[in-house]
């Protein structure tokens, strides 16, 4: 069973488990849209054409990301004006995973699952690369909250604490110093001329 839907100024041919990349769709990874603009539902030799819409026809979809797209270079030119503009733009795009038609009296749906794994992952890994994970936004606050925990608990026990803190960086910049410090390069000779060496 395949459905054509209307969205985004476009029409698509869609049937269950297609994954579809459309203009861009409010919506947070994972979340169900629905498309009621259907023009068209067709089942086999039966179609069901719509004046403009089917009645009670459906697509279920599950966004799985918002991403750009392909840059598209826009270059002007006049010539004989030394008249030369260049631009570039990437359109904002969605991309679906079509989970079911319904329409006609008929629904057919899509029994897989869906993985929400964005295209940056996958061509990442196409090339043997890994992404940085962003750091997990709970550690910190729980980290903060186990410091200031511990803090009264040991009141008398900071400033001996202080003090072996500041004494620790101290003994570590010396050698730093040290390091930074460099001989000067012996300077070569001048090059004797020939009328010197006559």
């Amino acid at each position: 069973m395949y459905a054509v839907i209307k969205t985004g100024g476009k029409q698509y041919r869609v049937q269950p488990g297609d994954l579809l990349v459309v203009e861009k769709l409010d919506g947070e990874p994972g979340a169900d849209v629905a498309f009621g603009d259907v023009l068209m539902v067709g089942d086999g030799d039966s179609v069901t054409l719509g004046a403009p819409l089917v009645d009670g026809a459906s697509v279920s979809a599950t966004l799985i990301e918002t991403r750009k797209g392909e840059k598209v270079k826009i270059f002007k030119k006049i010539r004989r004006q030394g008249y030369r503009r260049t631009r570039g733009h990437r359109q904002l795009e969605s991309v679906l995973r079509v989970t079911a038609v319904a329409g006609a009296g008929k629904t057919d749906k899509w029994d897989g699952e869906v993985d929400l794994t964005p295209k940056a992952v996958l061509d990442a890994r196409a090339r043997n690369l890994k992404l940085a994970e962003p750091a997990p936004v709970e550690a910190k606050p729980a980290k903060a909250a186990a410091k200031k925990a511990a803090a009264p608990k040991a009141e008398a026990d900071e400033a001996p604490a202080a003090e072996a803190k500041t004494a620790a960086p101290k003994k570590a910049a010396a050698p730093k110093a040290e390091a930074g410090e460099k001989k000067a390069a012996p300077k070569k000779a001048a090059a004797k001329k020939e009328s010197d060496a006559e």
